[in-house]
C-alpha cells in the first residue's frame, strides 16, 4: 500500500475506489481529487497487491493501469475476473486500441485513456456506479425476453434456465437490448444507457461487449447469433 493512501475512517459511507498504478505521483493526485469529490479512495502500486486488495477489500470499483511492472493491468484483470465481478475501469495508453480491446474482452467495464484528468476519471466512475445503483433500486422488476431473464436489482441473469455470469457493463448492455427485444437499439443509445456516456467517434467499447455477450449466449439453431447486427443502425436481441 502506498504510504497514507489507504482508506480513512471518515470514508466509510462513500463509494470505495481502489486505484492500482505504479505512478506514485499520479496516484497521489488522483486519490486526493477523488476524496475531495466524495469517493473513498485507496491506492496500491503494483498488480499483485492490487489483485489481493480488489478481492478482499470490499471495494465498489477498481481502477487498473495497464502498464505496470511485475504483472500488468491485463493480467491483474484476468485474475480479478477469475474470482470477482467487481466493476473494473482500465487506464490505457492514449491511442492503444489493442490494450483497450483486450481489457474489454477480459471483462473490464470501461476504459479511460491516459493521460486523463481527475475530473474525467471521477465522471466515468460515477457513470458506472450510477448504472449499478439505478439497477439495485429495481428490486422487484425483472426483464424477460425469450430464453433470457434478468433481475436488475440483484444483478442476476439466467439464460435457458441456467445462471449467466456477466460483468456489470455486459449486464447493462444486455438489459438495454432485452427491454427492447426484437427491436433495433442504436449503438449510441447502448453507450449512453450501459456506459453512461455518448459513443465516441472511434469507440469500439459497445462492439467488444456485444462480442463477449454473443460468446456467452451461444448461437441459435441455425448458427446465427442471438444479438443481430443491423448495419448502420445498431443491434437487436432476437426472441427466438
Amino acid at each position: 500500500m502506498i504510504g497514507a493512501m489507504s482508506l480513512r475512517p471518515e470514508d466509510v459511507d462513500a463509494p470505495r475506489v481502489l486505484l492500482v498504478d505504479d505512478d506514485v505521483e499520479l496516484s497521489e493526485l488522483l486519490v486526493e481529487y477523488l476524496r475531495r469529490d466524495g469517493f473513498a479512495a485507496e491506492a496500491v502500486g503494483d498488480g499483485l497487491a492490487g489483485v489481493a486488495r480488489a478481492l478482499d477489500g470490499g471495494f465498489d470499483i477498481v481502477v487498473l493501469d495497464v502498464m505496470m511492472p511485475g504483472i500488468d493491468g491485463v493480467e491483474a484483470l484476468r485474475r480479478i475476473r477469475a474470482a470477482s465481478r467487481v466493476p473494473v475501469l482500465m487506464l490505457t495508453a492514449r491511442g492503444d486500441d489493442v490494450d483497450r480491446i483486450v481489457g474489454l474482452e477480459l471483462g473490464a467495464d470501461d476504459y479511460v485513456p491516459k493521460p486523463c484528468s481527475p475530473r474525467e476519471l471521477a465522471a466515468r466512475l460515477r457513470a458506472i456506479l450510477r448504472r449499478i445503483g439505478e439497477a439495485s433500486r429495481m428490486h422487484d422488476a425483472s426483464i424477460a425476453a425469450g430464453p433470457l431473464t434478468l433481475w436488475p436489482g440483484q444483478r442476476r441473469a439466467c439464460w435457458r434456465n441456467a445462471p449467466l455470469a456477466l460483468t456489470s457493463t455486459e449486464f447493462n448492455v444486455l438489459a438495454s437490448l432485452a427491454r427492447q427485444a426484437g427491436r433495433v437499439v442504436a449503438k449510441d443509445d447502448l453507450s449512453r444507457e450501459a456506459l453512461g456516456r455518448p459513443l465516441g467517434r472511434f469507440d469500439r467499447s459497445v462492439d467488444v461487449h456485444i462480442g463477449s455477450l454473443r460468446q456467452k449466449l451461444g448461437t441459435r439453431d441455425d448458427g446465427s447469433p442471438w444479438i443481430e447486427t443491423v448495419r448502420g443502425r445498431g443491434y437487436q436481441l432476437l426472441l427466438a
